[in-house]
């Protein structure tokens, strides 16, 4: 079995209006696709996102995307949520979906999308058919093979686990001695490498080392995260809330 770990950029006419909230706004600081469902006979999909963003304003961009038919959003903490949403497939979806259909192939959970809503996603299958999903996406789409192999899980989902910024970050950390007992290098030596303010190489030192722990953590016994309350899109004959 192969994989291909790519990065898929959609033009903006193809966007999600989601898609389009990430790329424009600075709200959401990431987001990843978990687990979906989708109903073509009914033409429609049930998704399970996570989230981490200014909650006020993601909620007020979900409210107002009409082929969300219903959502919940489930707090984790101060900085992320869960959102279970129900959708009608929209015909920009299907534009690309297209070049997946009569394949043996499957997308390894999560999807990530990056700050320009790029998705960044592992799919595994044949090799002859791994090729094909690429060159049969639209041509507006555009492609960027991050990794291609023999899919073995432990190594491809570790190898995704983070963002290419994250991992830039992570690299220059290592390379600087940063990581080193004891530490060689201060986090101003990482961020003058990155370029960037050390409070933006601490966020993304953290949020990696987060993403990889809680990998590590899931694999090797899952953890147990309850949100205390849950908050819903209004139904008929319903207060909005369970």
């Amino acid at each position: 079995m192969k994989y291909v770990d790519v990065r898929l950029r959609q033009p903006d006419w193809m966007l999600h209006p989601m898609q389009e909230f990430i790329r424009t706004e600075d709200a959401v600081r990431y987001e990843e696709l978990l687990t979906w469902n989708v109903v073509p006979d009914e033409g429609l999909e049930y998704e399970l996102f996570y989230v981490e963003a200014d909650r006020e304003r993601y909620r007020a961009a979900l409210a107002g995307v009409e082929s969300i038919r219903e959502y919940r959003i489930a707090p984790i903490d101060d900085e992320s949520i869960h959102v279970w949403a129900c959708q009608e497939t929209r015909p920009e979806d299907r534009a690309w979906r297209a070049a997946f259909a009569d394949r043996q192939l499957v997308v390894v959970p999560p999807v990530r999308f990056d700050d320009e809503a790029a998705m960044r996603m592992t799919i595994v299958g044949d090799g002859g058919d791994v090729q094909g999903v690429l060159e049969e996406l639209p041509a507006d789409v555009e492609v960027t093979v991050v990794e291609v192999g023999t899919y073995d899980r432990r190594g491809a989902t570790m190898a995704g686990a983070l963002t290419d910024r994250q991992r830039e970050a992570v690299r220059a950390a290592l390379e600087l001695g940063y990581y080193d007992v004891p530490r060689g290098a201060a986090l101003a030596d990482v961020a003058s490498a990155l370029e960037c303010a050390e409070s933006s190489a601490s966020m993304l030192l953290r949020r990696a080392e987060r993403e990889l722990m809680r990998r590590v953590v899931d694999r090797h016994g899952g953890t147990d995260r309850r949100p205390e309350r849950v908050e819903a899109t209004p139904s008929a004959g319903s207060d909005g809330f369970e």
